[in-house]
């Protein structure tokens, strides 16, 4: 496969993370996740007062998620010139986006009931291991 090819799959293995992170914020968004949220920081906070885990009103959290989301589209054209700096950012994107997939799909797996933001866990899965697998590919060819 060409170094241009590749380049171009991470290209779109970031974009479709991108959206996929905001396709799961809106399901979060729509099926209550941030109070269910805040009330298990509190829980934490009892048990384990030097946590740092932070509380969120609901404008605060949506808008920090729309913001985190247009910034990663606003570097889609970076991941698609190739730029080598983004590849520890996209192993951590990967990973962060792939334990925050799972927890979903655990939590409902384990209440027995639909956790919050699950519906778009496979989505924001798939688009992690994605962007995983393409990052490791790119890696292992010379740079441009």
């Amino acid at each position: 496969m060409t170094d241009k090819k590749r380049t171009r799959q991470w290209g779109l293995a970031w974009v479709t993370l991108a959206l996929a992170l905001g396709l799961h914020v809106a399901d979060e968004a729509i099926t209550d996740f941030l109070p269910l949220y805040n009330s298990i920081v509190g829980t934490l906070r009892q048990s384990v007062p030097w946590l740092p885990l932070p509380t969120f009103s609901f404008a605060v959290w949506l808008a920090g998620l729309i913001v985190v989301v247009l910034l990663l589209l606003s570097l889609s054209p970076l991941a698609f010139a190739g730029k080598r700096w983004l590849v520890p950012v996209c192993y951590f994107l990967g990973v962060l986006m792939t334990l925050n997939a799972l927890g979903h799909i655990g939590a409902s797996i384990y209440f027995g009931f639909p956790a919050p933001g699950v519906y778009s866990s496979p989505v924001l899965l798939l688009a992690a291991l994605g962007l995983l697998v393409t990052t490791r590919r790119l890696r292992h060819e010379p740079p441009p």
